[in-house]
């Protein structure tokens, strides 16, 4: 099923969220329509585009009515369930192919399979129940990070663990029988890397960013990152060597650490669009969306090239009420994503700034 889609066809996207909004708003310019499945109602993505079903990821007969009528299908966030993607993948291409979703949206997983393919991540170790925790804790020792394996995100299903009095609340609290505990890295810097492989396998890699988070959640992404060249070759070469040994079709992002030293561990991936890679649309020559719609439907990958040194800030709850002082703002790029109630922690939108250097 690797055929080529031309414009004028469906792309259909799993998942609603603005990463979903972003990538139809940049299909249409190249001629595509997009179809939407999600479970939410009035969802920004389907805000933005002329079809949506609504509908659980469960509900098979919805799920073969929309693979009916689209001709590609990628999504927007890793959380569908794998039954879903299957299921689509034996009606229509589906890029990234399920076997990334699956690697992807579990971290033991993605560890193993970075260790398999020699990319250095943080000392781990699965963990089902109390006891094997104990054990975990004594063989990598304290601070460590207790983690779900599955759906967390933004800080959410996960604990720090500094002494052995922290083991029993935070294993109650994560209520899992599928968790991670992983050694604390002590980085100097947190960054990402966002690469497109296409149908053809060509491959382009973003530049390098530096990613700020308070409260867990990204605040700001800086590009180009203030590394040396040493480290930025490593953090290309560890999410080329992902991406290929994934035989991606599709983007994947790569958040990791950089260490005192100057070494770079990998932490988590996502294949699909990056909240890190959202200051492309106004900095770089294609944007990650547009990069996006290109993989999936097997045509030329776009420059991914750095036009201006950009800053990404996410607009997160009420900071959204800013939006009539940001355009105000000379230079300033303004992305809002249509959610109509502001929660603390809810990505609102964000700006794009140029910046000197």
């Amino acid at each position: 099923m690797n055929k080529i889609v031309p414009p004028g066809q469906v792309i259909g996207i799993l998942g609603g969220g603005q990463l979903g909004r972003m990538a139809a708003l940049a299909a249409a310019p190249l001629g595509y329509h997009c179809h939407i499945f999600t479970p939410e109602p009035d969802s920004p993505a389907s805000q933005v585009t002329g079809s949506a079903t609504v509908a659980a990821y469960d509900d098979e007969v919805a799920l073969a009515r929309f693979a009916k009528s689209v001709d590609v299908i990628t999504y927007e966030f890793e959380n569908i369930p794998l039954k879903t993607a299957e299921f689509l993948a034996a009606r229509k291409p589906l890029r990234p192919a399920a076997t990334v979703l699956a690697i992807s949206q579990h971290r033991g997983r993605e560890k193993a399979f970075a260790v398999t393919n020699k990319i250095p991540v943080a000392p781990y170790r699965l963990v089902t129940n109390r006891a094997e925790l104990d054990v975990a804790v004594a063989e990598i020792g304290f601070p460590a990070v207790l983690k779900t394996c599955r759906f967390g995100y933004d800080g959410k299903g996960q604990a720090m663990l500094r002494a052995t009095s922290d083991l029993g609340d935070a294993w109650a609290a994560l209520a899992t029988d599928d968790a991670i505990l992983e050694g604390f890295v002590a980085f100097k810097k947190e960054i990402s890397v966002i690469v497109a492989r296409g149908l053809d396998g060509d491959i382009r890699p973003y530049p390098v960013v530096e990613n700020q988070h308070v409260d867990h959640i990204l605040d700001t992404t800086t590009v180009p990152a203030a590394v040396s060249n040493v480290t930025a070759e490593a953090a290309r070469l560890i999410a080329i060597t992902l991406a290929e040994a994934l035989d991606l079709v599709g983007l994947l992002a790569v958040e990791m650490f950089v260490l005192p030293n100057g070494e770079v561990l990998m932490n988590e991936i996502a294949p699909r669009p990056h909240n890190s890679g959202h200051w492309t649309q106004d900095g770089a020559v294609t944007c990650q969306f547009e990069q996006l719609v290109r993989a999936v439907t097997g045509q030329p990958l776009g420059l991914p090239d750095l036009l201006r040194p950009m800053v990404m800030q996410n607009l997160i709850g009420e900071a959204v009420e800013q939006w009539p002082a940001i355009l105000a703002e000379p230079g300033a790029k303004l992305h809002l994503y249509g959610k109509t109630e502001s929660r603390p922690g809810r990505k609102m939108g964000h700006v794009n700034r140029a910046r000197s250097k």
